[in-house]
């Protein structure tokens, strides 16, 4: 019988992802400076006030308000009506040192400066399970749903951004959802149901904003977006979907001062949208010796290759850890019944994990998470993103600058796909 499956995805100006969006980039600028910075770093928004706290091991002096106001700018949010301007909110730092009890089992670093000597000593931030997850539905190998959810509200983004004359009461806050139709083989059929609440000026009258908006949403917005897809996804797409745009009706006050922001709330939106699964542990404010944010990179990386190489339709990818350990306590693998070779699950697992090294320090060498990449992973998800190489510039507050190759998102490259292939015979 068939079944239908929802997604939903948040726009950068959400006040949760505004949250995650300056926990990041206060990484990125301790990572620029001192790439052996250990940082865990909370963010809470609220009218008219940011709240940073956390904890963190560095050799570098930041202007944290300054890097705040400067993500808080970028978003959108520059106005006084908006009652959370970059210019003007507060911006209150609690952060202090690192714990050094937590440090102890993390920062054990051999004499020796050697890759396994290193590997070995490094352990796990923290104790924990991460899930990483791949599926055929996409181009990207991301789940259907969550892919148009996150494309919606990208599109909402540039239109506000490159051309405001477009749709020009745009504001910065949003929320998408898409619920999809499958068949009993897990076949996409089609789009049952597209929900997009935007945060908008004010208008006349209630019953003139519900029109445009919808108006809006429905003949320039979905067009556009379906324009960027594959025509087999395109074919989704039908007369009888049902719209909720804006349901609940005005949407003036939002952001911050509509709805408090903390970094971290938006975890199933930055992975997988209730796909396969999520250990719980957040991504955004830190720095990759926590394996939640590192590991489940390199599951995604594990379980993307895999799907790509042909050993499964589908896969999840589970890892975990003991805090100060650096191997790993176990892997699971689940192929959903849709493995190509004639292996358990189990068998898959120990191959897979032979020919990917999932201690620590080795995930943050082989992906170089210990560069400043991570403010582009703070909206519309940590997984099926463009890996591209980019240039970035940093300034600290002593005036020094320093400007940096980067290359982003490198848990989506399919660099393993031949191993796999060799080592499944595929």
């Amino acid at each position: 019988m068939p079944y239908l499956f929802t997604s939903e995805s948040v726009s950068e100006g959400h006040p949760d992802k505004v949250a995650d969006q300056i926990s990041d980039a206060l990484i990125d600028h301790f990572l620029a400076f001192d790439p052996d910075s250990k940082v865990a770093c909370e963010t809470l928004v609220t009218t008219g006030q940011v709240v940073l706290a956390g904890e963190v091991k560095t050799n570098v002096y930041l202007d944290v308000q300054k890097i705040a106001r400067d993500v808080i700018s970028r978003i959108g949010y520059n106005k006084g009506e908006y009652m959370f301007d970059a210019s003007s909110c507060g911006v209150l730092s609690a952060i202090h040192d690192q714990s050094a009890d937590i440090n102890q089992g993390v920062d054990r670093r051999p004499q020796a400066e050697d890759f396994e000597a290193r590997a070995n000593a490094q352990g796990a931030g923290d104790q924990g399970i991460m899930f990483g997850y791949a599926t055929r539905e996409t181009e990207n190998y991301m789940p259907l749903a969550l892919d148009l959810a996150h494309k919606l509200l990208q599109e909402l983004s540039d239109i506000r951004n490159n051309e405001p004359n477009l749709i020009p009461y745009l504001r910065p806050d949003a929320k998408s959802q898409v619920t999809i139709e499958y068949s009993d083989d897990n076949t996409p059929l089609r789009i049952d149901t597209i929900v997009v609440s935007t945060q908008h000026d004010d208008f006349d009258t209630e019953e003139a904003m519900l029109a445009k908006i919808k108006a809006d949403i429905i003949n320039i917005v979905i067009p556009r977006v379906m324009a960027k897809l594959k025509p087999e996804t395109q074919q989704l797409f039908n007369s009888a979907i049902t719209y909720h745009i804006n349901p609940t009706g005005k949407f003036v006050i939002g952001g911050p001062h509509g709805d408090t922001g903390l970094t971290g709330r938006k975890i199933i939106v930055d992975t997988y949208g209730g796909k396969g699964a999520h250990g719980g542990g957040a991504f955004s404010g830190k720095d990759p010796s926590k394996v939640d944010r590192s590991a489940a990179y390199a599951t995604r990386h594990m379980a993307k290759n895999a799907v790509a190489a042909g050993l499964a339709d589908e896969i999840l990818v589970q890892i975990s850890y003991a805090i100060g350990v650096a191997k790993p306590c176990g892997l699971f693998v689940n192929t959903y019944g849709t493995s190509k070779v004639g292996l358990t699950d189990g068998e898959i697992a120990v191959k897979l994990s032979e020919l990917f090294d999932l201690r620590p320090y080795a995930i943050e060498q082989r992906l170089k998470l210990r560069k400043p990449i991570y403010s582009e992973t703070a909206a519309y998800g940590h997984m099926g993103r463009k890996n591209e190489i980019v240039t970035k510039e940093f300034k600290a507050t002593d005036g020094n600058s320093v400007k940096l190759e980067v290359e982003l998102f490198t848990w989506e490259k399919l660099d393993y796909v031949d191993k796999i292939k060799s080592a499944f015979g595929l």
